[in-house]
């Protein structure tokens, strides 16, 4: 299904007669356009050793969680590490049963050295609108992180999940080229940090993109529930990395 794109430019400036968007415009949500996305699916990978089913599979409403909850959290360590930081998501965008576990965890759990558009202090629900672009994003993450620890070879066990994303988000899908050197940086997220801030401040409930490991593919940050449901495991995935790269990618089949 087809994306609904506005019209609507982002403020820019005119160098060596190249269109770029000006400062300002990187930071302010409210100079960029909105478009409703309609992925239906959009694919998400994580690691395997996330829990597949959670607390917000298994409950049926928020009264049942917060009867649950705190029952079981004073003394269940692992529960408490499951639900993650439930404030960090208001009441009234809390989802419960099945097919909303990924995507409370993904809100709900804090990853402190940042990711492209939160600086570490909200989670933010990754997905591609392809599988291949998923895999993508997420291989050159996992080679970065078994580089930087020093890894011997291995296969990392993934997760291949399939999730409806539907709804308006901030719109950078055309900018590719422009911003290449600023929000969509291969290294540097300080500017899509300051965007994906004020933009989640502003009540936005995410900001499609492109992606930047698949130069044919598009993203999406999503900010709220709101835009996301029926997020459901599709594939076993492994990673093989052998020491300096991921050279292959498998995808595991069971046959008894």
């Amino acid at each position: 299904m087809n994306d609904e794109h506005s019209t609507a430019q982002p403020s820019s400036n005119i160098q060596g007669g190249v269109r770029e968007p000006s400062l300002a415009a990187l930071r302010d949500p409210g100079c960029w356009p909105i478009a409703k996305v309609q992925w239906q699916p959009a694919y998400r990978v994580v690691p395997t050793r996330l829990p597949a089913i959670t607390l917000f599979d298994r409950v049926a409403s928020a009264s049942d969680f917060d009867t649950l909850y705190a029952l079981e959290a004073i003394t269940n360590d692992r529960l408490r590490t499951e639900v993650g930081e439930i404030d960090l998501v208001p009441p009234e965008e809390r989802r419960f049963g099945p097919g909303y576990g990924p995507i409370m965890a993904a809100l709900t759990h804090l990853n402190p050295a940042g990711s492209r558009f939160s600086p570490g202090t909200f989670g933010v629900f990754y997905c591609a609108r392809d599988a291949r672009t998923a895999i993508a994003e997420t291989r050159y993450h996992t080679a970065l992180f078994l580089s930087a620890t020093h890894e011997p070879p291995m296969r990392q066990p993934m997760r291949l999940y399939t999730v409806i994303a539907q709804g308006n988000v901030l719109d950078l899908r055309d900018q590719r080229d422009t911003l290449a050197p600023t929000i969509l940086h291969p290294h540097d997220y300080t500017f899509g940090q300051a965007l994906g801030t004020a933009a989640r401040h502003a009540g936005h409930a995410g900001i499609a993109y492109p992606s930047v490991r698949d130069p044919h593919g598009e993203c999406l940050a999503a900010f709220r529930t709101t835009l996301l449901r029926q997020c459901h495991h599709a594939a076993y995935l492994e990673y093989n990395w052998n020491g300096s790269r991921i050279d292959v990618v498998f995808e595991l089949t069971q046959v008894g």
